[in-house]
């Protein structure tokens, strides 16, 4: 038995009433105050997250543009990939863990500029906002170093730098506001309510506006301006609001809308249009003026649900996910598909929505496939898959989210944990 073993079976069987006791309890303390130390530098706990090590490291001298999986999914730079030493490197791809002891995270969020901070939703109604570079920070920093931080150190230097409580439900989407000198966050969630958070003030825990609505909140997403937002919920029925009068407007034509629940809604770069995906199997595009839909995409995943749908940066095509397992490519000009990416592990119906996404260049496309609880991905443009990488999860991927800056993705699952991925910078 070790010391730090010893010292805590001390505490616990020491007579209360011997005179050495007070001096065997100050020293075992002393032992279990190291012991806790020395686990805080394995897991950083604040209320319900914790930070924990890296599980896997990139070595530095390693060149990762020869790794078809770090190439695809954290490097993305261009240059030809060597498929030989796909399996050694991707061993060391770096990840920091995020964990919420009692509640699974459900939404991710990256800030659209920078992409410097990240807003998570969960089941316990709680909204955290966290700090890149103090991930990044946390996860280069030796163990011992962190486990000699004052307790006002751990506080400045912890990834959290917000949680926010006004929800009293399930938090199901969370968005930043795009300018970035506006420190504003808007939710929804499952309680019927839309809330815009000012986090400016460390202070405030609670909603500076509260939008009620007549369904749950599936699915939002502000106006490139900032002036207005898209809201999808449990209703077919689209919303868009006026974020300064919070005025409701929605199309006047019935037949414009879904046929039942709204799974995402987006709008494109340029704000001139929106993109919505719903249960009844179709995604429409909708003119952004007028709030009149333009084009219908019926059937696009076989009459599976419409998981997800995003613009492509210059605004002529559309990347979706369905519950049939595909990921298609559409071009808008012409309404065709332009390319299927198949190959990923699951086959036929998902049992959650999975979220298809761009990586920032817009080089590849990638998908938690559910099935194996790993990360498939794409070349967009001539769909050659690359081999799957294991996201280490012990349930289902619930969101997936990569950074619009930089080569960095998270991802959480039904195990109450959040893996924040990220591509080392290559030292000499």
């Amino acid at each position: 038995m070790n010391k730090k073993s010893l010292a805590y079976s001390r505490v616990r069987v020491l007579p209360p009433e011997q005179g050495s006791t007070l001096r065997l309890k100050a020293k075992a303390l002393q032992w279990l105050q190291k012991l806790l130390c020395t686990r805080r530098a394995m897991s950083l706990h604040i209320k319900q997250l914790v930070v924990l090590r890296p599980l896997m490291s990139l070595v530095s001298r390693v060149s990762v543009r020869h790794s078809p999986i770090c190439v695809t999914c954290l490097a993305l730079i261009s240059g030809a990939p060597d498929p030989h030493r796909t399996t050694d490197i991707c061993r060391r791809i770096k990840v920091q863990r995020i964990k919420i002891l009692e509640s699974t995270i459900t939404i991710f969020r990256f800030r659209l500029f920078l992409g410097q901070l990240v807003a998570t939703g969960s089941h316990d109604s709680s909204i955290k906002i966290l700090d890149v570079e103090r991930m990044l920070a946390k996860s280069v920093s030796p163990a011992d170093h962190l486990g000699q931080e004052t307790p006002q150190q751990q506080m400045e230097t912890h990834p959290v730098i917000r949680t926010l409580y006004d929800h009293t439900a399930e938090v199901t989407c969370v968005d930043f506001h795009p300018d970035p000198t506006l420190q504003i966050l808007v939710s929804g969630s499952k309680d019927y309510t839309i809330k815009l958070f000012d986090f400016s003030n460390p202070s405030v825990k609670k909603a500076q506006r509260n939008i009620p609505e007549a369904s749950p909140i599936r699915t939002l997403h502000f106006h490139p301006s900032g002036n207005f937002l898209l809201v999808g919920t449990q209703h077919k029925t689209l919303r868009l609001y006026d974020v300064q009068t919070c005025r409701c407007y929605v199309s006047a034509v019935p037949e414009d809308q879904h046929q039942s629940a709204v799974n995402m809604v987006r709008w494109s770069p340029n704000g001139n249009a929106y993109v919505t995906a719903g249960m009844d199997g179709s995604f429409k595009i909708w003119d952004g003026v007028s709030c009149r839909c333009v084009n219908t995409f019926e059937a696009a995943h076989d009459g599976a649900p419409v998981c997800s749908v995003m613009f492509s940066r210059n605004g002529k095509y559309i990347l979706s996910s369905g519950k049939d397992s595909a990921v298609k490519l559409w071009e808008l000009a012409t309404g065709r598909c332009l390319i299927t990416y198949t190959g990923a592990g699951t086959t036929g119906h998902q049992t959650h929505r999975s979220m298809a996404v761009f990586n920032h260049t817009e080089d590849y496309v990638l998908f938690p496939d559910e099935a194996t609880k790993s990360l498939c991905c794409w070349d967009s443009r001539n769909a050659d898959r690359q081999r799957l990488l294991a996201l280490n999860h012990n349930g289902p991927i619930r969101c997936f989210v990569h950074s619009p800056t930089t080569a960095a993705f998270m991802s959480c699952s039904d195990d109450n944990r959040a893996r924040f991925w990220y591509k080392r910078p290559i030292s000499d």
